[in-house]
């Protein structure tokens, strides 16, 4: 892209925050050599464009000085370092929040303070102090529950203290977060989560945390429940190398989830300073938070913290235009790509649709399962589910009945693999050739078809897609059965299918939770973890890797047959949409802010698991610019009226299901334009080079 001082390419524009937990370099007890190293990590973070920056509990002092927090010198020479960083962030970017032991009155508090632009912002107590075991700090400190409205003073300075804050920048709207220290999370009910209700969108934990086998396992349940509970984003930042290990060791452990994702993690039992930097999408939280209406009722069942918290507005110094994205952004958001839980998640995923379709041969008592074999993608799915639900039930297979029906555009390589497949599997297979019925309803329709023309329009299309549903609803019928579906989610997002007497209507539709990608991915991992002979899984192969296409128009004298894809563009970016537009209702320039990111290189980034060197495919902001915007245009413009008549079928992702009984409920009669002009309108102008 030419033009990338174009507002798009600044992350901060689409909601992004950039945090960062620091280890930095500490001594015991040396304030003076802690300050310098939460200053030389404040610069760090300065020249990586972060936003905010959490240090460890008690950060300036260090944690494990036991009586030594009592020491008027201690304190003192804390509170010298406090104004020393106060002054000294005023060149900083990063919002500091560090920790620090405060007198107030003739208490002595465990506080994390939070400083930026030269400012002392505001101090939150520690709300439980722990006394069991190793520790005993209730014999130095005083807790902070109950500290609200109130105030502390700093080097003579009056600022903010207690419980009840919530700290935003006014100039970056999703940028609120508040503050628990270590203990606090480990609390029945974490202070963080009132923080959370009061409308912050970070929590951030300051932690010393000494490490004991099994304890850095304990920390990640904790954050990962705090963040998925609270819909936030959690920053964890625990005490490293320089503490004394007179009793106990440290491993630094940083950790950020969002929404119970873990997103970054730093390298623990590290002797040299380190960041553990990402970008938190600060924008998904707030959506997620209007999406569930138990946030709101919990809120107001808790008094409306959101009222009652004091809110400590601040400008924030964030860096501008293009500083790129740290985020791990997911190419195929449907598709798992995780070694560790691959197994897990397709084993759910297969098993959802094979139980469900159980269910219903059940109900219905069906003597027969009717499906239409393709040879393509979607069947083939539908007909190892099938399988998998005989066998679980313990009828035969050839309870399946199973058609290939060729039409105009079949080829002699899918024909032969819908017939490779029936036999495999061992099901009744038949063969019913629609070209003859589609050649008399063309010419009792007067179709230019019929005299002689080349003409392959919707209608010639349709035609053919609508005999053979008739086909296997009439065939369903005679043998007392029902017709499975074929059709997939990814489908029924682009209104990719023929409705009514067609490949959008049938009796139960295992494969439309089902989004291409997944699809695909679970036939290569059907083939890949062994779960048919070799001979099938041969067959499962070349159904893999065959071009996707509906076979309704004839190969040109070329030979090139009709795509899919080439039509509607890559399943593999309309998943991508699909899956950011349903779930998290994101604007159609963030979604193509996270596709660029995403998939502008291909060898950056994550891919699933095995995922094929020769089909890992890049895509410019051009292209994905074009796709979405047919995308947008297909998903909000004319689809819905198809959606909203589906059959039965189960869901099967958390990412969504099109179902109007189930996540998406949308009137058939909308128009696309307010997301197509939002697309075109935040988007650089080079990204429509066709466009007057």
């Amino acid at each position: 892209m030419a033009d990338q001082t174009h507002p798009f390419f600044d992350m901060h524009a689409h909601g992004l925050v950039r945090v960062a937990t620091a280890t930095p370099a500490t001594r015991t007890a040396d304030v003076a050599f802690n300050t310098a190293g939460v200053l030389a990590e404040a610069a760090r973070a300065h020249e990586a464009n972060v936003d905010l920056v959490v240090y460890p509990e008690l950060t300036l002092s260090s944690y494990a000085i036991d009586d030594l927090h009592l020491q008027h010198a201690m304190l003192d020479r804390v509170e010298q370092a406090i104004a020393e960083i106060v002054e000294a962030s005023d060149d900083f970017t990063p919002v500091l929040v560090l920790g620090a032991p405060l007198r107030r009155g003739d208490k002595l508090h465990n506080c994390a303070l939070v400083i930026a632009g030269g400012e002392l912002l505001g101090v939150v107590p520690k709300s439980y102090l722990p006394n069991y075991r190793e520790f005993y700090e209730k014999r130095y400190f005083a807790h902070g529950r109950g500290c609200e409205d109130t105030w502390i003073a700093v080097n003579g300075e009056e600022v903010p203290f207690g419980t009840d804050l919530v700290f935003a920048a006014a100039n970056l709207p999703g940028f609120t977060f508040g503050i628990e220290i270590c203990e606090d999370f480990w609390a029945p009910l974490p202070p963080g989560n009132m923080a959370a209700l009061a409308g912050a969108h970070i929590l951030c934990n300051l932690s010393a945390s000494p490490i004991t086998i099994g304890r850095a396992d304990d920390r990640h349940l904790h954050c990962r429940s705090s963040s998925s509970r609270a819909i936030c984003a959690y920053v964890y930042s625990a005490s490293g190398h320089g503490e004394s290990t007179t009793d106990l060791a440290w491993d630094g452990q940083g950790v950020i989830y969002e929404l119970g994702d873990l997103l970054a993690e730093s390298v623990r039992f590290e002797l040299e300073p380190a960041l553990n930097i990402v970008d938190v999408d600060t924008d998904r939280i707030a959506a997620e938070r209007m999406r569930n209406q138990t946030f709101a009722d919990a809120a107001e069942a808790h008094g409306a913290p959101a009222e009652s918290y004091r809110r400590i507005v601040f400008e924030h110094a964030c860096s501008a235009g293009d500083i790129g994205l740290i985020r791990p952004v997911r190419r195929f958001p449907f598709v798992p790509n995780n070694v560790k839980t691959l197994d897990e998640d397709c084993y759910e995923a297969f098993n959802i649709q094979v139980d469900a379709l159980m269910r219903r041969i059940q109900a219905t008592r069906a003597k027969a399962l009717v499906i239409g074999i393709s040879g393509g993608l979607d069947s083939t799915h539908a007909l190892i589910v099938a399988a998998k639900a005989c066998d679980r039930l313990g009828l035969p297979r050839t309870t399946i009945r199973g058609y290939t029906m060729p039409g105009f555009g079949t080829s002699d390589e899918t024909k032969a693999n819908a017939w490779k497949l029936m036999e495999s599997f061992g099901i009744t297979a038949e063969e019913i050739d629609i070209r003859p019925a589609a050649e008399k309803m063309l010419a009792d329709m007067g179709h230019p078809y019929s005299q002689g023309e080349a003409h392959y329009d919707v209608t010639f299309e349709n035609v053919q897609a609508g005999l053979r549903t008739d086909y296997l609803f009439r065939l369903a019928g005679l043998h007392g059965g029902f017709v499975i579906g074929t059709g997939d989610l990814s489908e029924l997002a682009l209104g990719w299918c023929t409705y009514g007497v067609g490949d959008q209507m049938s009796h139960y539709g295992v494969n439309a939770g089902v989004p291409k990608t997944l699809i695909r991915y679970l036939i290569r991992w059907t083939i890949q973890t062994g779960q048919f002979d070799a001979a099938c899984a041969e067959v499962l192969q070349a159904v893999h890797d065959t071009v996707i296409s509906p076979e309704l128009v004839p190969a040109g004298e070329d030979g090139a047959i009709q795509s899919t894809e080439d039509m509607i563009g890559p399943y593999e970016l309309n998943d991508f949409f699909l899956h950011h537009t349903v779930r998290f209702g994101q604007r159609p320039s963030k979604i193509a802010f996270l596709a660029w990111h995403a998939w502008k290189d291909r060898e950056a980034g994550e891919w699933p698991v095995d995922f094929p060197e020769d089909t890992r495919n890049e895509y410019d902001l051009p292209t994905i610019a074009h796709w979405l915007e047919n995308f947008c245009r297909r998903f909000f413009g004319f689809s819905q009226f198809k959606r909203s008549a589906l059959p039965n079928g189960p869901k099967v992702s958390s990412g969504g299901a099109l179902s109007p009984r189930g996540d998406w409920r949308a009137p058939s009669d909308a128009v696309a334009d307010v997301w197509i002009e939002e697309l075109r309108e935040s988007l650089p102008q080079d990204a429509f080079p066709a466009r007057d």
